[in-house]
């Protein structure tokens, strides 16, 4: 053998025993002598303390699923035991995570591409205590600080697959949200097939979007405060949590009790490493809409007792922001069924909800939350704040104005149908709601009412203190036959109610809208029928007792009613409000002060024949709105209507009033003589009553 064969031959023996000894010290090493150097390293780079306080073994097995050559390349599995991560000084707590057992291992080949991957990592009886400060400062947050800030980053990436756990136990105290939970997971015993739980359908479909989702594995309970608000349930989980593969479906199923706001929901997490998707059937049910605010922060009304069932995905990771879409929900809204889809877009400088909602059968009474007009009973089961005072009509719940600004929407609601009662049946309801910066518009608010629309522009600014609102109202042909179906009389009435309003207030109720209001408010009534049964159908007590009084218990043909009241600071006063009967003009003069919500109006009838009315007194309707008192002014009856020509009063209100003339029914109107003559500044022909 030559020299130079002896020096490769010495070489290559002395590398493979070099290698082999290598092998061998690795293989037999003692890992925990590297504990306290280990220990001391994390830490330093954690400032934390971090320990090993167990056992370190790293033990080599080959990984037969890697296939051909790479399957006889040993992989270390790192084994250590009781671990333990503490708190940053600030906490009361020392330790933030304890581990009793973590398992993995790691690729070797990938670390010569300087990649650490790590296909799994198996944790045993994790515990955590999560804490954050109401400054912001939580024990999950690292510093990192780097000795020199201009270094280039670390070319090496980290890459986890997966993490599998079993029984737990988390705590969360969060005083930035008003959070405190305490979560505990504890195996099944037997694993949950995802159908068992989701159903068949649901779990084909799943699956036909990626992997089969895995086997339920894990129960949860958790109690606590949630935003304040007591929350209690239990769910179930998976065991593996997939990290890159996003893919993998990673199953959830829970039902909680968050106040009075229950919430079920079934489905899977994907890309749980970035929190990507959700993909739920969710189910929620509560006292009120918007008593989902504090939970989720999105602004919703004040509403009757609700469940919906619908379903909900989410993509955490859009460019404009997190995407949440409930779609194709079914529910209930007080005894008013509700339908539609809603996405929520966590976009800037504000979320943004939008879609669009039906309702099949409305219930008029199931929409009195939204300005405050349920009872106080209702008021306190959905939470309400305020109180109705027993002596006021008009709602004096405060619109939560605050909330407007939080979020932006663009929603359309269609009711197909509203039922108000038996008697009174409103046909449709369709609105346009726009939220934009805390101005709210509802563009167009419009109600089907007998036949005849009701056409509302809607505006209340909330960024203003206290709130500015519009409402520009439009009635137009309601038939007096559908208003008042079941009275007799009005079955072969062409009679028509056509109205305009336009008024202006501020206030952050609908009383205080009112009470400052500013503004007028014209109606014409023709060819209808009047009677104290129809005041009685009407629940008019006061007005029972006045049409009694002028015409007994007949029933009298109107052939036109017209009301013209101009509004300023609330206080709505009679520029001309008359009654044309086919046996009396009848005039009614005076206030209606919605501040105060006081009546102080005067009633004064001029027969059109002789002896046909035998009040010789004017009648008066004074007091409170709620329960007006009615009555016989001790003064003669005079010629209202002569009185009126000469002071000129009553031209230009008649004036206004014709625009609203319309034919109904193909017939004359019966408005258009009487408010021509008194545009003309003649009063109607009347005759004085006898003494």
């Amino acid at each position: 053998m030559t020299r130079t064969r002896k020096v490769f031959a010495w070489t290559l023996a002395s590398l493979v025993v070099l290698l082999v000894a290598l092998v061998l010290i690795i293989a037999f090493f003692d890992w925990n002598r590297i504990k306290p150097s280990l220990n001391a390293k994390v830490s330093e780079e954690l400032h934390r303390p971090f320990a090993i306080n167990g056992n370190l073994a790293v033990i080599w097995q080959r990984e037969p699923d890697e296939g051909g050559w790479r399957a006889w390349v040993p992989w270390p599995h790192v084994v250590a035991e009781d671990l333990s991560l503490g708190n940053p000084d600030w906490s009361k707590t020392p330790q933030m995570v304890t581990l009793k057992r973590v398992e993995l291992r790691l690729s070797p080949l990938a670390l010569l591409a300087q990649r650490v991957v790590i296909p799994r990592i198996d944790l045993t009886e994790p515990n955590a205590d999560l804490q954050r400060l109401a400054d912001g400062r939580a024990n999950w947050a690292f510093k990192f600080d780097p000795k020199d800030p201009n270094a280039e980053r670390s070319s090496w990436v980290v890459d986890i697959g997966a993490i599998g756990f079993d029984k737990g136990h988390v705590t969360l105290d969060d005083q930035n949200l008003k959070t405190q939970l305490d979560l505990i997971i504890d195996p099944l015993g037997k694993p949950i097939p995802f159908s068992d739980i989701v159903g068949d359908k649901a779990a084909k479909t799943a699956s036909q979007k990626g992997a089969a989702p895995q086997d339920y594995a894990f129960a949860l309970k958790v109690k606590g405060q949630y935003h304040g608000q007591k929350l209690a349930g239990e769910g179930k989980i998976g065991g593996l949590l997939a990290l890159q593969d996003a893919a993998r479906p990673f199953p959830l199923q829970a039902k909680l009790k968050i106040a009075d706001t229950s919430v079920e929901l079934a489905g899977t997490l994907t890309d749980p490493l970035n929190l990507g998707a959700l993909d739920l059937r969710l189910k929620l049910a509560g006292t009120s809409l918007g008593n989902l605010y504090p939970l989720t922060g999105v602004t919703l009304p004040d509403t009757p007792p609700y469940e919906t069932d619908g379903h909900l995905i989410a993509k955490l990771h859009e460019a404009d922001g997190a995407v949440f879409r409930y779609e194709e929900f079914n529910g209930k809204i007080g005894q008013s069924d509700i339908h539609g889809s809603l996405a929520y877009v966590a976009s800037q400088p504000r979320p943004k909800l939008s879609g669009s909602l039906l309702s099949n059968q409305l219930l008029f009474a199931d929409l009195a939350p939204l300005i405050g007009a349920d009872s106080n009973a209702k008021q306190k089961a959905r939470g309400g704040e305020s109180k109705q005072p027993a002596d006021k009509v008009l709602p004096v719940e405060e619109f939560k104005t605050e909330r407007w600004r939080d979020m932006d929407a663009d929603v359309e609601f269609t009711g197909k149908r509203i039922v108000h009662s038996e008697k009174l049946p409103f046909n449709d309801l369709y609105t346009h709601l726009i939220l934009t910066d805390g101005v709210l518009s509802l563009e167009p608010l419009r109600f089907g009412v007998a036949g005849g629309t009701l056409d509302a522009q809607i505006r209340l600014n909330g960024r203003t203190e206290p709130l500015e609102g519009r409402a520009k109202l439009t009635a137009r042909k309601f038939k007096l036959k559908q208003l008042f179906p079941t009275f007799e009389p009005m079955k072969t009435s062409f009679g028509e109610l056509n109205g305009d309003a336009d008024i202006t207030g501020r206030g952050n109720s609908v009383a205080k809208l009112l009470g400052t209001a500013n503004g007028n408010l014209k109606m014409l009534i023709n060819d209808g029928a009047i009677s104290r049964e129809l005041m009685e159908l009407a629940g008019l007590n006061v007005g029972n007792y006045v049409v009694g009084k002028i015409f007994g218990d007949k029933e009298v043909k109107i052939n036109c009613a017209a009301a013209d009241f101009d509004i300023k600071t609330g206080l709505a006063t009679t520029r001309l409000f008359v009654f044309d009967t086919e046996n009396a003009i009848i005039y009614i003069d005076g206030t209606a002060n919605m501040a105060t919500e006081q009546l102080d109006l005067t009633i004064t009838p001029e027969s059109k024949g002789w002896r046909l009315i035998s009040l010789r007194s004017p009648l008066y309707v004074r007091g409170k709105f709620i329960k007006p008192d009615a009555g016989v002014k001790a003064v003669p009856l005079i010629l209202r209507g002569a009185g009126m020509v000469a002071l000129g009063v009553i031209a230009a209100p008649a004036a206004g009033l014709l625009a609203l003339v319309a034919p109904s029914g193909g017939e004359p109107n019966q408005c258009a003589p009487l408010l021509e003559q008194m545009k003309a500044g003649k009063a109607p022909v009347t005759v004085k009553p006898t003494k």
